[in-house]
C-alpha cells in the first residue's frame, strides 16, 4: 500500500464508500442525515477531500460506527508502534486529534487519541454515543459535561457519558496536551470484514443514530 492509500484521506475514502454501501445510503441521503454537503462527500469518497474532525464525527454517528472504523486501514499488529510524526491530525474547532489505536476487549471498543486542545477556540459537542475519558498531561483544561464544569490539571482524569452536551477549553493560555479515550459497545462497531467478504463478519443493523459530537 502506498503513502497516499495509508493517509487518513485515502483510508477514509475506501472505508466511507464501503460502509455507506452496506448501509444502503445514497450520497444525497448520507449528506442530508450527516449535515455534510454532497459535493464534500463526493470529494471525501474520491480521496480528494480534506476531512475535518467535525465531518468525520458526523459521518461516524450517522453510519453507526466508531471513528476508527472510518480512519483505520487495518487491525493493529501484535506489537504496535505509532510515531508522533506519522499519525495524521484530525482538526476540529478547538482540538487536534491524532488517532493512535483501536482496542477491542470484553465486549467494548476503545479508541485511543493523542489530543491537543488549542487556545484559539472551544470544542463544543451537543452529545454523541459512547463514554468519553480524558487524562490531562500538560496545561489546564476546563471541561463542561451536562451541568457540571470542572478544571483539570496535569495528571487529572475525567470520564462522562458522551451523550451529555460537553465542551473542552484550554484556560491557561497554552495548549492542553491530553489522552482521549472513546469507549463504545462492540455491537456498535460495523465489522468491515463483512464488507470484504469475510463470512464471519457481522452485518450492521439499520439504526442510524443522530446528533452533533465532539
Amino acid at each position: 500500500m502506498n503513502d497516499a492509500e495509508e493517509s487518513v484521506r485515502g483510508v477514509l475514502a475506501a472505508n466511507l464508500k464501503r460502509v455507506r454501501a452496506q448501509r444502503g445510503l445514497s450520497l444525497s441521503e448520507l449528506s442530508r442525515q450527516a449535515g455534510v454537503g454532497k459535493a464534500t462527500l463526493s470529494q471525501l469518497e474520491s480521496g480528494a477531500g480534506n476531512p475535518t474532525l467535525e465531518t468525520v464525527l458526523g459521518l461516524s454517528r450517522v453510519l453507526g460506527v466508531p471513528i476508527s472504523d472510518l480512519v483505520e486501514a487495518r487491525p493493529a499488529d501484535e506489537v504496535t508502534v505509532v510515531r508522533a510524526a506519522d499519525a495524521e491530525v484530525l482538526s476540529g474547532r478547538g482540538v487536534d486529534l491524532r488517532p493512535l489505536r483501536r482496542i477491542e476487549c470484553g465486549g467494548a471498543v476503545f479508541e485511543v487519541y493523542d489530543q491537543v486542545v488549542r487556545i484559539d477556540g472551544t470544542q463544543i459537542s451537543a452529545g454523541h454515543g459512547g463514554t468519553e475519558h480524558t487524562v490531562v498531561q500538560a496545561g489546564r483544561l476546563r471541561v463542561r459535561a451536562g451541568r457540571r464544569e470542572v478544571e483539570l490539571g496535569p495528571g487529572d482524569y475525567i470520564g462522562f457519558d458522551a451523550a451529555l452536551p460537553h465542551s473542552y477549553t484550554a484556560v491557561s493560555g497554552e495548549p492542553v496536551r491530553s489522552v482521549l479515550l472513546l469507549q463504545h459497545r462492540s455491537e456498535q462497531r460495523l465489522h468491515l470484514a463483512a464488507a470484504m467478504g469475510d463470512p464471519a463478519g457481522e452485518q450492521p443493523q439499520p439504526g442510524l443514530p443522530q446528533g452533533h459530537g465532539h
